[in-house]
């Protein structure tokens, strides 16, 4: 089975050895993504639903760069730095999922890069 790397400038480009994202079976792996702007490469805002919603736009252009779409998405694994931010986490992420939302597993973690309050992964259909 082969497997594409997927990549784009619409999104935080990679700092170290890995890529945005894989295609492989007919599935698309999405490597985390903080809320960096892809354009300065900067932390945007620092609230939790200023840092979703780039985190959220972050993966929607590497889905649109590989041919998919947020309505493709099956699974996705968010990271929080606090689970205080759960609840305007969740209103920011389900603007993202209106429609038959992905399965997800969210847990709180010691520590992001940058310091960022959130990173989502996520698989979807390619």
């Amino acid at each position: 089975m082969a497997k594409d790397v997927i990549r784009t400038e619409r999104a935080p480009l990679p700092i170290g050895p890995y890529s945005q994202a894989i295609r492989a079976g007919g599935m698309l792996f999405l490597a985390g993504q903080i809320p960096l702007d892809p354009a300065t490469g900067q932390l945007v805002g620092d609230d939790i639903k200023t840092q979703t919603r780039q985190v959220l736009k972050n993966l929607a252009a590497v889905l649109e760069a590989a041919g998919s779409s947020m309505d493709r998405v099956v699974k996705t694994t968010i990271f929080l730095k606090d689970m205080n931010d759960f609840g305007a986490m969740n209103e920011e992420y389900a603007s993202a999922f209106r429609e038959l939302p992905p399965a997800r597993s969210t847990v709180q973690v010691a520590r992001l890069p940058r310091d960022a309050l959130i990173e989502v992964e996520l698989i979807a259909l390619a």
